[in-house]
């Protein structure tokens, strides 16, 4: 298998010159023989998520993107807002490497025990660097999937996966007993739907319209609330009320959202409440901001008395906090349910060069809500 292995192969990069410019391209980049504890992946598979799109786009404006021909393909440039420069001061005349995560096929090892383990292996892998026909990295940064299981299949199972576990395992450490969560029909809240559903927790989603909220309640969400309706605050009240949910995660950032899930906590505990406090219920109320779907500003009315915190999450954090232990258990839940609680659906599969047609970048940059985009490194 290792006598197939290139010398070279195509790995994505992102540029931000100091003149204000995004420049991607795709590189040649030497495959190399691993270390004792390293391994060599044939990626096979690797999504575009929210969180790459931070360093594979910047703060580009994707509309002014402009295609010329590189040695090795496609080289996309696109104009970056100067207000938003001083933001990409610590990566100005970088070329960086992209993609969280993937699934593949180890080609290579080394000599530990642990590397050659995984030979011949269909593993997930995170350990960044993955749009590339080829990623070198440490045999602990994989996960070995079942002989059943495709390297599509692999691809999303650390970000997504873990993030929804991460959700439930916060809410338990910090002792709440119920969870809200926002873009709810995304594959992750497609996978935090199972897994709660699993274990017991109750679950409120937030959505956006009667399709979505049709899709969730077809997978066995019990509390859906459309953001669209007019009756959302009311729906949203009274779910809280059945749940007793007092933590929520919010993928959206910018926009009103997260105060009105505070508002709502607010009146929720107020039902239940020993009686009126101009400083309002004792119940703390809090939401974790993990995403950025809105880049605009957070909006507040401050309808929610004095016991609430808001603040970001994110999911390196929170596996340093549980310990190496706990996340490989984490990891090992993952693996036995890819293909259930942690199944994960795309609309496109898309090449390398492909990732750079200012049309397609326009469409994974959307976000939208049941799109998702897999790069397959191989594709022609």
């Amino acid at each position: 298998m290792a006598s197939d292995t290139p010398d070279t192969g195509l790995q994505l990069r992102s540029l931000v010159t100091a003149g204000g410019e995004l420049e991607l391209s795709l590189v040649s980049v030497p495959v190399g023989d691993p270390g004792p504890d390293e391994v060599v992946v044939r990626v096979e598979a690797t999504p575009i998520n929210p969180s790459d799109l931070g360093l594979l786009l910047g703060a580009a404006d994707v509309s002014t993107a402009v295609v010329s021909q590189g040695a090795n393909g496609p080289v996309v440039t696109a104009r970056i807002v100067p207000a938003f420069m001083k933001a990409m001061a610590g990566r100005v005349d970088q070329s960086l490497p992209v993609g969280n995560e993937g699934g593949g096929v180890v080609v290579k090892a080394g000599s530990s025990p642990a590397a050659q383990a995984l030979l011949g292996k269909t593993v997930g892998v995170l350990g960044g660097a993955m749009y590339a026909q080829y990623r070198t990295l440490r045999a602990a940064d994989c996960l070995a999937l079942g002989d059943d299981v495709t390297p599509a299949e692999g691809a999303s199972c650390f970000v997504n996966p873990l993030t929804s576990l991460g959700m439930i395992g916060t809410m338990r450490l910090e002792g709440h007993k119920a969870l809200v969560h926002t873009a709810a029909a995304s594959n992750l809240g497609q996978m935090l739907v199972k897994a709660c559903l699993k274990d017991g927790v109750p679950l409120v989603n937030i959505v956006r319209s009667a399709e979505q909220e049709a899709l969730l309640r077809g997978i066995g969400a019990e509390y859906v609330c459309d953001s669209s309706k007019p009756s959302f605050m009311d729906d949203l009240t009274a779910a809280l009320v059945a749940t007793g949910a007092t933590l929520g995660f919010d993928a959206i950032g910018g926009g009103r959202l997260a105060g009105q899930i505070l508002t709502c906590m607010e009146a929720a505990a107020n039902q239940s409440g020993a009686g009126y406090s101009r400083y309002g219920s004792t119940v703390h109320k809090q939401v974790y901001i993990y995403g950025g779907l809105n880049t605009g500003p957070t909006e507040f009315n401050r309808g929610f008395g004095m016991a609430w915190g808001v603040g970001g999450w994110l999911l390196t954090p929170f596996l340093q906090k549980i310990g190496p232990v706990e996340g490989q258990k984490l990891r090992d839940r993952v693996a036995a349910e890819i293909k259930t609680t942690f199944a994960s659906r795309y609309t496109s599969v898309i090449s390398l060069a492909e990732a750079l047609d200012p049309a397609v970048m326009a469409a994974y940059n959307k976000k939208s809500t049941g799109e998702k985009f897999l790069i397959a490194p191989h594709k022609a």
